[in-house]
């Protein structure tokens, strides 16, 4: 480690418990894959070295799926919400300038980004990767739906090359197609702050005459670096979610 690298938590643990697994019954050793050899040291990293929180939200996205749904019919492309999202938080990494940056080596420094790229978590059959698509400011989301993927497929067939998943601001990861209610996402440092997703429910609501309105809710989960943000600016950013994908109508 050299001199400006930051000082690392020196953590005096017990070793790692060793055990005979075949004591128990049959056992098979199966290697990790080189992708999550390579990010398991990473992962473990980030998740003790950075202060994380994670602030849970529901955002109603009722009209909003409306929008997308007929979107699909009059165009015949088929666009999930995740293209949409991206270009919400690539509009508020703008307003929100905090969640666009990060902390250089010594720690003491906090460097503002002025572009906005978006690293989004592609599931492989090697294991997790996180292509980032550049310049979501700029997109569309029908183009940000193309290059995500194009990205996608190669990851799965043939994996990335490190270009593309380096150079990112902020990172989505994305379970709505698979279930879940919330999670903690570990942030992908040198990032600040990474947004988790989980399936969209239909939920009663209280109407104007009290009357029972059932709305539809996306549970979002912000884990966030506290030593660079605070659990209110969070907090704005998550309930400012749902404003933004309406503006995309």
């Amino acid at each position: 480690m050299n001199d400006s690298s930051p000082r690392f938590l020196q953590l005096d643990l017990p070793p790692w418990p060793s055990a005979d697994f075949a004591e128990f019954g049959e056992i098979e050793a199966v290697p990790l894959s080189r992708i999550q050899a390579l990010t398991s040291g990473y992962l473990s990293r980030n998740s003790v070295v950075i202060p994380h929180v994670t602030h849970h939200e529901e955002i109603d996205i009722t009209a909003f799926e409306a929008f997308r749904k007929e979107l699909v019919e009059n165009t015949g492309v088929k666009v999930t919400l995740l293209p949409f999202l991206i270009k919400a938080v690539a509009s508020l990494l703008a307003r929100f300038p905090k969640f666009n940056a990060s902390l250089d080596q010594s720690g003491k420094r906090l460097i503002m980004k002025k572009y906005f790229h978006i690293g989004v978590a592609v599931d492989t059959p090697s294991g997790l990767l996180v292509p980032v698509l550049r310049d979501c400011d700029r997109k569309t989301p029908m183009q940000l739906a193309d290059e995500l993927a194009g990205l996608s497929t190669r990851a799965r067939e043939k994996g990335l090359p490190m270009k593309d998943m380096v150079g990112g601001c902020m990172s989505i990861s994305s379970l709505g197609h698979i279930g879940g209610t919330a999670f903690t996402p570990i942030i992908n440092a040198p990032e600040v702050a990474i947004l988790g997703v989980t399936r969209s429910q239909w939920k009663p609501r209280m109407g104007a005459g009290g009357e029972v309105d059932w709305r539809l809710m996306l549970p979002v989960s912000l884990s966030y670096d506290h030593r660079v943000i605070n659990g209110v600016d969070a907090a704005r950013f998550a309930a400012s979610i749902g404003a933004e994908l309406d503006a995309l109508k």
